[in-house]
């Protein structure tokens, strides 16, 4: 389905300004020519470190109030509620993400429109903060599984567009020169909230208050931090060829694919990258447990212990890569290089006989992760379309690739393990790795389809 999508105006920006098309050639790495070259092309000046550090807090701070629910509250709250009912969980989560994907798209077009006097973006962090906070408190007092429910989707909505708006304010404000790094520090940031979150939910369980509110607070004050480093211009005189309306909101929850090869390429490669992903991850415990011989209900400290050093390894791949992208002005083969990892570490992890090789693929799969997550997420920014006047809208269209594969790829999984399932009941886990190893190697070879971006 397509939209009267109009083309941008935008100059080559979205062209590395040392690679020249159509050779394989290194440029030379004199790094403050290749800023200076790079900002004037894309022009966008080059943000100070300072940005940097309050928008990574403020990643962190979106994200540890957002999943300290998911990696803990939720089922603290769902057990104190209604013990023995631990299947509400799935839904109540379901539910949630459903709302945040409904959301996302209109929340972006409202916020490329909006006129204020401190700009567009600052309005829908800060109502996007409120909004979560309101859904913590609701968690917190909820007498009943309804009620649960009904906060988190709205924590949900409100969280994820805290999340959204902060991309589209890097697609207004990053030189393509940082997009990288930046990408990699918020992916560390990303990475880390789940672990602070856990932590606070096991210091917090016995107070429901304390375990939704205090990871609120520390978004409450993280992110508006943020706000006053990023002071945004007034907006009130911007002007539109076309006006919203209720039909034209949701007709541009879509968008014509031709119109923006590069952006549909990346868009179809993060897209096979994640379902792949998802596949591998659905069943992990009960995978281990089979490979192992053991009770899934001791299977908690390997799991445990594998999720720890593969955060070391999804940070580091972040980190290094994000950097490593931006001094050498290449994006593509990081990309691959990090859907060549995932599908490496998943062949181990499949023919692995025990535990210790099972530790080191799976450390090779968080390492792609890492490698793959923060490069994708800067190419997003070097190749989207219409930057200057739906960059929220195509940041919430690009969310779909991820949420998507989230969605499905579980009940894909679920059918995948009986295929060769042995009489004696034995699912064939192992199947999904190699399903997954696939999967992300056809992601980074999408990828590769992406012209303007070397």
């Amino acid at each position: 389905m397509s939209t009267p999508d109009q083309q941008p105006t935008i100059p080559p920006a979205s062209v590395f300004p040392l690679a020249e098309a159509g050779t394989n050639e290194l440029p030379d790495f004199d790094t403050a020519s290749i800023d200076a070259r790079a900002a004037a092309l894309d022009d966008l000046p080059k943000v100070s470190k300072g940005w940097i550090l309050f928008n990574t807090l403020a990643v962190f701070g979106a994200y540890i109030a957002l999943v300290t629910p998911i990696a803990i509250a939720l089922a603290i709250q769902v057990n104190r509620i209604a013990p023995g009912n631990e299947a509400s969980l799935g839904i109540i989560l379901g539910i949630g993400s459903l709302a945040a994907v409904v959301t996302g798209p209109l929340t972006g077009q409202l916020s490329d429109r909006t006129r204020t006097r401190i700009g567009r973006r600052a309005p829908w962090v800060l109502a996007g903060l409120a909004v979560g906070l309101i859904g913590l408190t609701i968690m917190a007092a909820g007498p009943t599984l309804i009620v649960l429910g009904a906060g988190w989707a709205t924590a949900q909505i409100g969280l994820q567009t805290v999340l959204n708006t902060l991309n589209a304010i890097a697609a207004d404000r990053l030189p393509e020169f940082q997009r990288g790094k930046v990408a990699g520090l918020s992916g560390v940031a990303a990475q880390m909230a789940p672990v602070f979150g856990a932590i606070l939910g096991g210091g917090l369980a016995a107070n429901p208050y304390l375990l939704f509110l205090v990871p609120g607070v520390i978004a409450l004050i993280l992110i508006p931090l943020f706000l006053l480093v990023n002071r945004e211009q007034d907006s009130r005189s911007m002007t539109f060829g076309d006006r919203l309306s209720f039909g034209s909101v949701f007709a541009k929850y879509v968008y014509n694919p031709k119109r923006y090869p590069d952006f549909s390429w990346n868009w179809a490669g993060r897209f096979a990258f994640y379902f792949g992903l998802t596949l591998s991850t659905t069943f992990t415990a009960f995978f281990f447990a089979q490979r192992l011989a053991m009770p899934v209900e001791e299977i908690g400290g390997v799991v445990a212990t594998v999720g720890l050093l593969g955060l070391i390894g999804t940070m580091g791949g972040a980190l290094s890569s994000g950097f490593l992208s931006d001094k050498l002005h290449r994006r593509k083969p990081f990309v691959l290089a990090g859907a060549g990892l995932f599908a490496l570490g998943s062949v181990i992890v499949f023919f692995a006989p025990a535990l210790p090789l099972l530790i080191v693929g799976m450390f090779i799969c968080n390492l792609g992760i890492g490698v793959f997550s923060a490069v994708d997420q800067a190419l997003v920014l070097d190749v989207l379309p219409e930057r200057k006047t739906d960059a929220g809208r195509f940041l919430a269209i690009t969310q779909f690739a991820t949420t998507i594969p989230q969605g499905l790829a579980p009940f894909v999984a679920s059918a995948v393990i009986l295929i060769g399932s042995t009489s004696a009941g034995e699912n064939n886990y192992a199947i999904l790795y190699i399903a997954s190893a696939v999967l992300t190697i056809i992601g980074g070879f999408l990828v590769l389809r992406v012209k303007s971006v070397d």
